[in-house]
Formats: structure tokens, sequence, C-alpha cells
């Protein structure tokens, strides 16, 4: 990530879950077996160079393992 959290996601929405995750068989391989879901929702975030915005984020979850290569997609502000 080239960013920091600086809140908890809101607004969250699933967008795809179990054999509609494109890359489903990837993401088994490098952090194992589980219901993942791609989700996506919005948080304030810090960049590296010290600005702080608000950001729509994407990334992967699954129970028992957690949140996985979380996403910048577009800033809001």
């Amino acid at each position: 990530m080239d960013f920091e959290l600086l809140s908890g996601p809101t607004g969250v929405e699933t967008i795809a879950r179990g054999r509609a995750v494109r890359e489903l068989a990837r993401l088994r391989r490098a952090h194992g077996r589980g219901d993942w879901r791609k989700m996506k929702g919005l948080a304030r975030i810090r960049l590296r160079n010290g600005q702080t915005r608000l950001a729509e984020l994407h990334w992967y979850e699954a129970h028992g393992i957690g949140r996985k290569e979380m996403k910048r997609k577009r800033y809001l502000d």
C-alpha cells in the first residue's frame, strides 16, 4: 500500500463472492483457502507525501484471514 488508513472503511459493500472473484485461485495460493470476497468502501487515508484524502478502496477478505491487498481506486474530495 502506498497509503496509511486513518479511519476504518465505511459504507462497505461486497462486489463479488466465492467463484465470482476473478482472482480466487491466486488468492488461495497466496493467502490460503477461505470464503473470499472482493469488497469496497470509503476511508480517509494519508498518502506518502503527508496529504490526507477521502478515497474509495477495494480489497479482498476472508473469514479467519482478514483484509488483504487493499488498493486505492479513486479520490472523492
